[in-house]
């Protein structure tokens, strides 16, 4: 048998049991990950860059008021009759683009004790092999695939790996940062600390974690012993400062992602999420970027001083 550490990575684990608090209230009754980016909502991208990664065995962590999760990725028989009657093929190869080609499974998180114990929740699905770890709130442009490269990353050098993005140093306090050094590849580094939203002015680089992991079984053993950390929650970023630390479960190496990354947790880049994929797509951006230039220009525009 091989060694567990180097099996290929079948699993991935989506965590959906956040409460949205920054979108209500259109969150109140709609889980945030059910929001539409165009028209899909933005949970279905990230289960689909699973699915192209070759990840074929999905568990989303869910929580309460989070069934219709489940409903979009189910097949909707008398939609689909419904569509098909009325010789609606486009819309109905949209539809069943929904029931993507893995298996996907639920668990829920009883209590909103942070991303590591999101994780910690998969611990009986995913057993002892590796997996990935895809936040929602997190979209990664499909023309700049993250995933396999952090997949191979993994598959040659063993343990786990974090997906790092260059930040201003102004704003590194909002994410997780890591201590790094160089690899022979480049954009490839070894991790040899985390710090969860460090104080302004001590981040160890302007390296910060975003929502893609490829984590080794062990961290499962780690969380367990994981003391709550910033916020009164079990940090993911804690877990992996203690995997970087020791050579005993392998190393932690981060894959510097310079490609286009779609932030739908915050209002605002949610918006520019929106209107950058619908302006780019085939059916929808000629018009829809005629009207913009036609909006923003116009002499209507009343909210403040904005150039063509």
């Amino acid at each position: 048998m091989a060694d567990r550490s180097q099996r290929r990575v079948t699993k991935a684990v989506v965590p959906a049991a956040g409460l949205g608090t920054r979108f209500l209230p259109a969150t109140k009754a709609t889980p945030k990950e059910m929001l539409p980016i165009v028209d899909k909502p933005a949970i279905q991208y990230v289960v689909e860059e699973a699915v192209a990664a070759g990840l074929s065995d999905l568990l989303i962590v869910t929580g309460r008021n989070k069934n219709t999760l489940e409903n979009h990725f189910d097949r909707n028989v008398e939609l689909e009759a419904a569509l098909d009657a009325k010789g609606d093929t486009e819309r109905l190869r949209r539809v069943r683009e929904a029931g993507v080609t893995a298996d996907i499974h639920y668990t829920r998180q009883g209590d909103a004790l942070g991303l590591g114990h999101a994780v910690l929740c998969a611990a009986l699905h995913v057993g002892d092999q590796p997996f990935a770890v895809l936040l929602g709130d997190d979209l990664i442009d499909v023309r700049d695939p993250l995933l396999e490269t952090m997949l191979r990353v993994r598959e040659e050098r063993g343990g786990s790996v974090v997906a790092l993005m260059q930040v201003p140093r102004e704003q590194a306090s909002l994410y997780g940062c890591a201590a790094v050094e160089t690899t022979d590849e480049p954009d490839v580094v070894r991790v040899v600390d985390l710090v969860e939203k460090p104080e302004a002015g001590e981040a160890p680089s302007d390296l910060a974690v975003i929502g893609r992991y490829v984590l080794a079984p062990a961290v499962f053993d780690v969380l367990t012993k994981t003391e709550p950390g910033r916020g009164g929650e079990i940090q993911l970023t804690d877990a992996l400062r203690t995997l970087a630390s020791s050579a005993e479960h392998g190393p932690v190496h981060g894959v510097v992602f310079r490609g286009r990354r779609y932030d739908t947790g915050d209002r605002l880049d949610y918006l520019k999420t929106v209107v950058r994929l619908a302006a780019e797509r085939d059916d929808l951006g000629p018009g829809f970027r005629e009207w913009l230039k036609e909006f923003v220009g116009g002499e209507h525009w009343e909210l403040g001083e904005v150039k063509p």
